[in-house]
């Protein structure tokens, strides 16, 4: 287990301040704001404290409302909105310097028997041990660029593997340019196998390409145009059981952007082809 992930599970263990009320911390870093995964992982961590283990997150609904500071701590504020006899309700704010900085709703299910179906197949793809990783990737599309490549040198909790093309060599070369984004990832670490500890490191991991492939559909990216943005708005829906240290792949698109506002989508299938995720994200796209 490297540094990277050894430190996000340590994050990832909040701390119990008051009945329902959680804080947690962020790394150091000196490039962006919070990141967003982060702070739903931590919520979705909260939410789970205060619910029974046997049920499970089947979807969660939030909005990113303020740029997180990674200098102070988050307070996750947990609201028992419902408990069912076969869904409960959550909903949590995350505070900073007296304010809400993000919000969601998270639904829990029991298991229960009904109709299956999954109506498209996993995307047919390399394997993941075929690719490149993301570093290597990253360090042949930043070339020279200093600040860049002590960024991509850092320890990464999670093993990226892009089937297509990065946002940065899109830029390069426009006949990169797509609406889809495939990548394979998992933690590259053997993980306890606690139901809800994968399902906050899917959600984690989920928010890092999103808004890569609103740019790529338009051959941007980060520090190399004049582009700038965030996550608006955060959706998930957990179709069955996963584990994150086994290799998922992330199929992306992205079907509409234009008023500053890009839309994502992405489906998390298992290795063998099973549908384990559904994933939604407005985010927010300016250039300048």
């Amino acid at each position: 287990m490297n540094s990277a992930l050894k430190e996000l599970l340590d994050l990832l263990d909040l701390e119990q301040i008051e009945l329902d009320i959680f804080r947690g911390r962020s790394p150091e870093e000196r490039i962006q704001r919070v990141f967003g995964g982060q702070v739903a992982a931590q919520a979705l961590v909260a939410a789970g404290r205060t619910v029974s283990p046997e049920r499970m997150v089947h979807s969660l609904h939030a909005y990113f409302i303020r740029p997180g500071d990674p200098t102070v701590p988050i307070v996750y504020n947990v609201e028992r909105v419902r408990d069912g006899r076969s869904f409960t309700t959550r909903r949590v704010v995350a505070i900073q310097h007296g304010k809400a900085i993000f919000t969601m709703s998270v639904s829990f299910h029991i298991d229960e028997p009904g109709v299956a179906h999954q109506a498209r197949p996993m995307p047919d793809v390399p394997a993941p041990d075929s690719l490149p990783t993301f570093q290597r990737r990253m360090l042949d599309a930043v070339g020279d660029d200093a600040m860049w490549r002590e960024w991509v040198a850092k320890p990464r909790p999670v093993d990226f593997r892009y089937v297509s093309a990065l946002p940065w060599e899109a830029q390069r070369d426009p006949s990169l340019i797509s609406t889809e984004n495939n990548a394979w990832f998992r933690y590259d670490a053997e993980l306890p196998d606690d139901p809800l500890l994968h399902v906050v490191l899917a959600a984690y991991a989920s928010d890092f390409t999103l808004v890569d492939t609103v740019l790529l559909a338009h051959g941007m990216a980060w520090g190399a145009t004049n582009v700038s943005g965030a996550s608006l708005d955060h959706a998930m829906w957990f179709h069955r059981p996963f584990r994150a240290d086994d290799w998922l792949l992330y199929a992306q698109e992205s079907p509409w952007s234009g008023g500053a506002r890009g839309l994502a989508r992405g489906e998390m299938y298992t290795s063998s082809g099973q549908l384990a995720v559904s994933v939604v994200q407005e985010c927010l796209i300016r250039v300048s």
